[in-house]
């Protein structure tokens, strides 16, 4: 079994932002060369997400205003995370509600996604580098 394994690295310079990284993960698959197994991809910070839906914009606004009202940002001091100086305590159940990772099979060298599935990172702490782990494995 082939084993490969990279670090995309992000800088957003937002506090929140959905990236579509289908297409970078797919180029990880390329230079891969694994053409049936599994593909891993996870965020590797605790205030970030992948995640797995549709392309469309309307939805990653509904996302933005459904995860402010699940967990708004202000008031700071409403979160005791926030008690040790910082101020992402909704950024950590942000993540929590959107997900670490996600799991794709590869199948004849290609993601096998459904017709409208997208793979997107999450960001709810920007403004500073962050990175996404690709781990595929397989033949």
């Amino acid at each position: 079994m082939k084993s490969y394994r990279k670090e995309l690295w992000f800088d957003i310079p937002t506090r929140r932002a959905f990236l579509h990284i289908t297409p970078k993960v797919e180029e990880c698959l390329r230079e891969s060369g694994i053409r049936e197994g599994l593909c891993l991809v996870n965020a590797m910070h605790i205030t970030a997400s992948v995640f797995i839906n549709d392309n469309e914009s309307g939805l990653h606004a509904d996302y933005e205003r459904w995860l402010e009202q699940l967990a708004p940002h202000e008031p700071i001091r409403q979160y005791r995370h926030n008690d040790t100086g910082e101020d992402n305590g909704d950024a950590h159940l942000k993540r929590q509600i959107m997900g670490r990772e996600v799991v794709v099979a590869v199948t004849e060298g290609r993601l096998d996604l459904g017709p409208w599935e997208r793979i997107f990172y999450g960001e709810f702490d920007g403004r500073r580098r962050k990175r996404v782990l690709v781990k595929i494995i397989g033949e």
